[in-house]
């Protein structure tokens, strides 16, 4: 499967970040791409560095706007497109989702996404509503994607869900990077951390893991912080973790991967990691916490 990675900055004008995003599409389809991965709430400017209510005015209907406008490129260019929008579910009711739009420009599916942060610079209880559709892949021409967004991506718990339910490949659309009041030791163990998890993922399951990120510095409109530097460093994994491609940090990036997508079954049979589970004693897993 050709997978396209785009990793761009965004601006205060979501229009304009579109276009760019459509432009980077065509640049993909051009390339060979058969599926396209665009970085999480990639309309507009990470706006969750700060609890503004004003910034709900932001979100919009699924299907709406962003998917007509995402599934022609979809259909223009006979690519599956993974788009990630602030959901306008109801009066009060928002989600972080990921849209998966079809060659034809049809809505395949949509996941909404689980686990919300609520750290400095990340506040994002504020704005979303955990999702409720569960870990469920999403069944395409180019194959069963496992699609999660972002902070999912700290939990094995989801991608094992996703590869038990016969994901072939793991998707995270994503927004992280550093304040500056961290050292740059510390900022590039947390970039590394990021990296190394998902690559776990890869190798637990088997299966590919496709991680895409924004870049560029943007400002905290509340002078509190000195805002967030997004870290870049797109990348694909192998189903062992070998690393297929590895971004830059601070360059925009359409990038197309080809991946061997039939490796994921000899992968299994040298490491039967799903045979040998012993489920019987996997109960607790579900608690909280195990108090001894």
């Amino acid at each position: 499967m050709k997978v396209a990675l785009i990793q761009i900055s965004c601006s205060s004008d979501a229009d304009a970040n579109r276009l760019k995003l459509a432009a980077c599409i065509a640049d993909a389809a051009s390339q060979g791409a058969e599926l396209v991965v665009l970085q999480e709430l990639h309309n507009t400017p990470y706006f969750c560095q700060t609890e503004d209510t004003r910034h709900f005015d932001l979100a919009e209907p699924i299907p709406g706007p962003s998917t007509e406008f995402f599934g022609r490129l979809a259909r223009r260019h006979g690519v599956v497109i993974i788009a990630s929008l602030f959901e306008r579910r109801a009066p009060g009711l928002y989600h972080n989702t990921a849209v998966v739009l079809e060659r034809d420009g049809s809505i395949a599916g949509r996941y909404r996404k689980m686990h919300i942060p609520d750290d400095p610079a990340y506040y994002e209880k504020f704005y979303f509503t955990p999702g409720d559709l569960g870990f469920l892949p999403i069944d395409t021409s180019v194959g069963r994607l496992g699609v999660q967004v972002c902070w999912d991506q700290w939990y094995p718990e989801g991608a094992r869900l996703m590869a038990l339910r016969g994901a072939e490949i793991l998707i995270y659309p994503t927004a992280i990077g550093t304040e500056s009041s961290d050292s740059p030791e510390e900022q590039e163990r947390q970039r590394e951390a990021w990296t190394t998890v998902q690559r776990g993922h890869a190798v637990a399951n088997g299966l590919p893991v496709v991680s895409v990120n924004r870049t560029g510095w943007e400002p905290d409109p509340s002078g509190l912080t000195q805002g967030i530097t997004f870290w870049g460093s797109s990348f694909v994994a192998g189903p062992q973790g070998e690393m297929l491609y590895r971004a830059p940090q601070h360059e925009e990036v359409v990038k197309v991967v080809d991946i061997d997508m039939k490796r994921s079954e000899n992968v299994r049979r040298w490491w039967p990691f799903l045979r040998d589970r012993r489920i019987e004693e996997f109960a607790p897993i579900a608690k909280r916490y195990l108090d001894v």
